[in-house]
């Protein structure tokens, strides 16, 4: 059984995919298995794939029900013992990321790290707005989606499904569940992730915040997560009014 097994999304994305790849393929860590979900693309993006199939354990190309139902797809072909969801477009921080990460703690059920946001054209933006907590548990994310699930490696036992009944979201709703069932969650101080500022969740920001509330309000309670948005908001818009370009 590899050590862990790296679930890339990818529908239509040409321009990007060959760097999310690279970015796992040249890592100095052995016991990655590489597992690649394609929504039946037909920009150029399945040529890269095969480019690279001597790398890719498991490759499946086919219609789904979106990114979620791909992800599920992904998780359930995965074997090994965590699992680290990397979308097309984003990158694993440097080469030696994944070696970094298991040699912060031995055998921990959760690994959490922080994400630099960089442009599509790879112009680096600087650190995600939302940084980790010191320590964290399912409690930290009433605050919010404190950390990129492309920055956080769980067991894979403990994975549930995504709840397709989110449809921009998923991702919190999943995350706050691993955290409920993880007994030591270790953070390894390190940027984990180059994340891709283009995402399915900006894209719809308006319903996924809305999704956002929901999940909240079903895990900490519908009063004092309306009390937490009027913070979030006064925040917020500190945050866009000193930086136009996020």
């Amino acid at each position: 059984m590899k050590t862990l097994s790296i679930i890339t999304v990818v529908l239509n994305d040409v321009e990007h995919i060959e760097d999310t790849i690279l970015s796992v393929i040249n890592q100095d860590f052995d016991s990655i298995e590489y597992i690649v979900i394609d929504g039946q693309s037909t920009d150029g993006t399945l040529d890269i794939l095969y480019k690279y199939s001597t790398h890719i354990d498991q490759l499946v190309s086919e219609k789904d029900n979106g990114l979620y139902d791909a992800m599920n797809k992904g998780l359930g072909l995965a074997s090994g013992k965590y699992v680290l969801f990397l979308n097309s477009g984003d990158q694993l921080f440097d080469n030696q990321t994944i070696s970094k990460i298991f040699a912060s703690h031995p055998d921990a059920d959760v690994y959490y790290g922080d994400a630099q946001i960089i442009a599509p054209d790879g112009t680096v933006r600087g650190l995600r707005r939302l940084r980790p907590p010191e320590h964290l548990s399912w409690k930290s994310l009433r605050k919010g989606m404190l950390v990129s699930h492309q920055a956080f490696v769980a067991r894979r036992e403990l994975c549930p499904e995504f709840d397709l009944g989110y449809r921009f979201s998923a991702d919190y709703d999943w995350m706050i569940k691993v955290l409920r069932r993880a007994m030591t969650i270790i953070n390894t101080g390190l940027v984990i992730v180059k994340y891709l500022d283009e995402g399915l969740t900006k894209k719809n920001l308006t319903r996924s915040l809305k999704e956002r509330f929901r999940i909240m309000s079903k895990n900490y309670g519908f009063v004092p997560t309306v009390i937490r948005h009027i913070g979030f908001a006064a925040r917020l818009g500190y945050f866009y009014t000193k930086n136009r370009w996020f």
